[in-house]
């Protein structure tokens, strides 16, 4: 399996780790740590170093409770990071963004992936995506940032929020998005509750046989607060557990703060999963 990010074409049968760069005051982990253009690139260039294929650079918190950002003051956050991180390392560079003026400008900066946790439905967001030539990852989330995590509800999970992402992989197929081009997520703990997040984790082999690349954020959530009574610097376990059951389960990327610790746990379960394939079991 292959996503095609632009002229690049990247291997996804060896899993990959995305690196979290978040050039944000407030969001829930490392909110001001790298508002800060150098900072911000040193910490990208240390990712990049332990081993992750790309960075994912964001300038709008997308926490539960979260203020929206005006457009152009993202645009004053993540368009110097990226034109450094295209430019210096030659990076594959990922937007985290809702909004088409920032995926326009942030394409035109380098960035080869646009991640929405909005699944392009913003007006001419499809268009936008399209005309840029990049990457796209659609994730699920029910309701939006500043109130998807007062009071979620599902029938079924998992049937939802497959029926979801398969509809917003058909509208990027009519709006000229390439097939190839396209990675899913199911958006752990975006307008779900713990147990919603628990049956998508103990599913993601029968969302990753779609065919398109799975993405999975699980890095430092709130889940492992609820489930482990862990606070943000004490997340470490959790999220690698996570990332290797993911991983176990043929998802193609994990979306990581903690770069180095998550290669490691992703190569082995890798490793083990395809063992079991040699041995035949």
């Amino acid at each position: 399996m292959r996503l095609k990010l632009r002229n690049i074409m990247l291997d996804c049968s060896v899993p990959r780790v995305m690196g979290v760069l978040n050039v944000t005051p407030d969001s829930f982990s490392d909110g001001g740590a790298y508002l800060n253009v150098e900072r911000a690139v040193q910490r990208a260039r240390q990712m990049l170093d332990e081993g992750a294929s790309l960075i994912d650079v964001g300038g709008e918190s997308t926490r539960p409770g979260a203020s929206p950002v005006e457009e152009q003051q993202e645009l004053d956050r993540v368009v110097p990071v990226i034109e450094r991180l295209v430019r210096e390392f030659d990076a594959l560079v990922s937007i985290d963004t809702m909004k088409p003026g920032v995926m326009k400008a942030a394409c035109a900066a380098g960035a080869a992936l646009i991640n929405d946790v909005n699944a392009l439905r913003a007006p001419e967001a499809l268009r936008v995506a399209a005309e840029s030539g990049a990457a796209v990852c659609l994730m699920h989330m029910q309701g939006e940032p500043r109130g998807m995590q007062r009071a979620p509800h599902y029938e079924d999970v998992v049937g939802e929020v497959r029926n979801y992402l398969q509809a917003r992989l058909s509208a990027c197929l009519e709006a000229g998005i390439n097939r190839e081009s396209v990675l899913l997520d199911p958006g752990i703990g975006f307008g779900k509750t713990l147990a919603h997040n628990l049956q998508l984790m103990a599913q993601l082999q029968g969302l990753a046989s779609t065919g398109v690349p799975l993405l999975v954020g699980v890095s430092r959530k709130s889940l492992f607060q609820h489930l482990l009574g862990r606070d943000v610097a004490e997340r470490l376990p959790g999220s690698l557990a996570m990332a290797a059951l993911a991983i176990w389960q043929g998802v193609a990327i994990v979306r990581a703060h903690d770069v180095a610790a998550t290669v490691d746990a992703v190569r082995v379960a890798h490793a083990v999963r395809e063992a079991r394939g040699v041995l035949g079991t």
